[in-house]
Parts: C-alpha cells; sequence; structure tokens
C-alpha cells in the first residue's frame, strides 16, 4: 500500500552529499535531469509497461492459495481482484495503443496476444 494512502508521508531517499556525484557518476534530479540521450526509446519502456501489467491483471484475476492462510477451505473462498485487474488491463490497453504502430510486427503480436489472454481471463472470472 502506498504510503500516502495510509495517510503517512512517504520516504524521500537521501540526497547525496557533496555534487551529487557517486563514483564519477551524476546522478539524475529534478535539478539535473538525465541527457535524453541516454534514455531508452518510449516504445521500449511502454512495451515493458504493457507487459507489466498484463502480468498484473494476470495475477489480480488469480487468487494465491497461500493467501488462504491455515484454512484448507478457505482457498474457495478467495475472489479474484476484479477492480485492479480491470485498471491493469485499461491501462496496459492504452499504452499499447499509443505505441503499437512503432512496434516491430513480432513485438505488437507478443503483446496483443498477451493482453487478449488477460481480457478473456477477465471476461470469465467476471461473468462467474
Amino acid at each position: 500500500m502506498l504510503a500516502s494512502a495510509r495517510g503517512m508521508r512517504p520516504e524521500c531517499p537521501a540526497k547525496p552529499a557533496g555534487d551529487g556525484r557517486r563514483d564519477g557518476v551524476t546522478s539524475a534530479t529534478m535539478a539535473n535531469p538525465p541527457n535524453a540521450a541516454e534514455l531508452p526509446p518510449v516504445e521500449v519502456v511502454l512495451s515493458e509497461v504493457v507487459a507489466s501489467l498484463s502480468f498484473m491483471a494476470h495475477a489480480y484475476l488469480t487468487p494465491q492459495a497461500g493467501a488462504a492462510g491455515a484454512d484448507p477451505n478457505a482457498a474457495e473462498q478467495l475472489k479474484p481482484e476484479l477492480e485492479a485487474a480491470d485498471i491493469a488491463i485499461d491501462v496496459a490497453g492504452r499504452a499499447f495503443e499509443r505505441i503499437q504502430s512503432r512496434l516491430k510486427p513480432e513485438e505488437r503480436a507478443s503483446l496483443a496476444r498477451s493482453l487478449t489472454s488477460v481480457r478473456l481471463m477477465y471476461v470469465k472470472e467476471r461473468d462467474r
């Protein structure tokens, strides 16, 4: 759970001493943003976001047996987290729509299959 959701102030990472350099490398901060040439292409970043969100949606839709505790009958009572899965699928789908034309055909097909699979899983769980 996020610290701000609990009403607590999120912890900020400690600021490096001196000029912000560690082992001769300058750390990126708001005052010292990273060089755009050092950043990966947005397609790479968003492809990873889409894949991660698809994976998380699948996890939200799959109740974990370990979460049931010691009660063997409790596993049957676990329910998927449909709202969380829905949000993850929606955000992944929108990100995919924005970048699909810029992806290689095999990357596009792989992400599309992943999204389709998790969407079908969501519909099955929702309609149970």
